[in-house]
């Protein structure tokens, strides 16, 4: 169980890196006044700007569930 916890956590973890700026309209609209390359750099920023705090969400899910692994 904890094996599939940890595999689906790694795998939502990784597939919110590659995902693509969805969102609201001004997003969109900006997206589509730079043309594409100006899209895919805005999509870029946008999981950059995302980055850190994903990964100090997951930092700390790591320790608390060897915390939690170490009292059972």
């Amino acid at each position: 169980m904890k094996k599939t916890l940890l595999s689906l956590a790694v795998l939502t973890f990784t597939a919110t890196l590659r995902a693509a700026a969805q969102g609201c309209s001004v997003c969109t609209q900006t997206a589509n006044q730079l043309g594409k390359n100006g899209a895919e750099g805005l999509n870029m920023g946008i999981i950059y700007l995302a980055f850190l705090p994903l990964t100090l969400i997951a930092v700390l899910a790591i320790f608390w569930w060897r915390h939690n692994r170490a009292r059972s």
